[in-house]
């Protein structure tokens, strides 16, 4: 079983909005002549790093549920401007959708087992036209 990383995407509103907020940050990296990856910047490195990149995601909580999942590419340590130590989490650029599953808030990220992450989007098992809110409080009512 893989492990995963579950962290808040703060400001964003929906998949789509994260969609939109990557896509403009890797224009700017292709822009400024830098590589064009995909990463997302943290204080610390996960001391299982080696686990994580066995197959694992970073689940992403928007709007108080997990929603949509990236697989992890890699971890690059690097040292800001300040002198200050970060870590670079390397994401492929495809979202992936999955079940909205409620969580509360918490701070920086948390690993997470794969007995505990949400599935992937049943395509055509609801209509997708529905809000995402509106399917997670059906499912949480058991009416889906």
């Amino acid at each position: 079983m893989a492990l995963h990383l579950m962290k808040l995407s703060v400001g964003i509103h929906d998949i789509d909005h994260l969609a939109e907020v990557q896509a403009l940050r890797r224009r700017r990296s292709e822009a400024a002549g830098d590589p064009i990856t995909l990463s997302h910047r943290t204080r610390n490195t996960p001391r299982r790093a080696a686990e994580l990149l066995e197959g694992g995601s970073i689940y992403w909580v928007i709007r108080g549920r997990i929603r949509v999942r990236q697989k992890l590419l890699g971890f690059e340590g690097e040292v800001d401007e300040e002198g200050r130590k970060y870590c670079r989490f390397v994401l492929d650029p495809t979202l992936v959708a999955t079940e909205p599953w409620p969580h509360r808030a918490f701070q920086g990220w948390r690993y997470l087992d794969s007995k505990d992450a949400p599935p992937d989007w049943p395509r055509g098992k609801v209509d997708e036209d529905m809000p995402a809110e509106m399917i997670a409080e059906l499912r949480e009512l058991g009416l889906i």
